[in-house]
């Protein structure tokens, strides 16, 4: 990751919201930007909430379609240098879950703190086993044919059925996303490890998932949040992997009173 050349970066689309201390939102795999749209308003109140497109999503370009997370994590450091902030909190969902702790590794001095949602580390090799199955299936039966098991993987009975339109809206951006860049992104969260090196990670993080997150489960967040120095484990009951659309107010909620007291303004 570090021998990437400086300038193998994409300019992301991104907006900026709210006022207060910079909080910087960064997405999963074939999303964008608004994903996080039910818990803006409320993160807007008391911070300066900055949303961007990964490469090869929502409104940014893509580049090269062969990149790694290295690349990923330059777009960000893009991102804070275009919006001013010398410091930012960052919270990233999914692979935007691996992505801010990457990023935290190599630019440590530019991070407040991190949230950590619904991501993964130290799989055993069942679990990455699993992950990169869904991974052949797509590739051999098509991304299409694949959306019933993600929908399944990502809400509720429940939420589906109350929530026809917002499942459908996210299963249009995996749709829009163009397959070979959806299965790159797929493919970097299969198999990027960041176990070995998160006990090198000492800003205050939240570690947070679903009760029933298959991929991201609480077994694994649990090793998360044992590996880091300075963190707490937060696990949202009844809740599988898609927590900012089934359950966006109750994650901000827990961000925000994390967020203060990263920032000193509570005991």
């Amino acid at each position: 990751m570090s021998g990437l050349p400086a300038d193998d970066t994409i300019d992301c689309e991104f907006t900026v919201e709210g006022s207060g201390p910079p909080l910087l939102l960064i997405h999963g795999i074939g999303a964008a930007r608004d994903t996080w749209r039910f818990m803006t308003d409320d993160l807007a109140e008391h911070h300066t909430v900055i949303r961007y497109d990964l490469r090869g999503h929502g409104d940014s370009p893509l580049g090269d379609p062969t990149f790694e997370l290295g690349h990923l994590v330059n777009d960000l450091e893009r991102v804070r240098e275009r919006t001013g902030f010398e410091t930012v909190h960052l919270a990233g969902h999914s692979l935007g879950g691996m992505i801010g702790p990457a990023y935290a590794r190599r630019f440590p001095e530019r991070v407040r703190s991190l949230g950590l949602l619904s991501t993964a580390a130290f799989r055993t090799d069942d679990d990455s086993a699993k992950v990169q199955g869904v991974v052949s299936t797509m590739r051999s039966e098509g991304i299409p044919n694949i959306l019933p098991t993600l929908t399944d993987r990502w809400y509720t009975d429940a939420f589906i059925e109350a929530n026809p339109d917002i499942v459908r809206r996210r299963l249009d951006q995996v749709i829009a996303c163009d397959p070979e860049t959806f299965l790159n992104v797929f493919r970097i969260y299969a198999t990027f490890e960041m176990g070995p090196w998160l006990h090198e990670i000492t800003h205050r993080s939240l570690v947070l998932t679903g009760e029933f997150d298959g991929g991201c489960n609480p077994r694994l967040n649990t090793h998360i949040a044992e590996a880091l120095p300075d963190a707490e484990l937060v696990i949202l009951e009844g809740l599988k992997h898609s927590i900012l659309l089934e359950a966006g107010p109750l994650v901000a909620e827990h961000l925000l009173r994390f967020l203060a007291h990263a920032d000193g303004s509570t005991p």
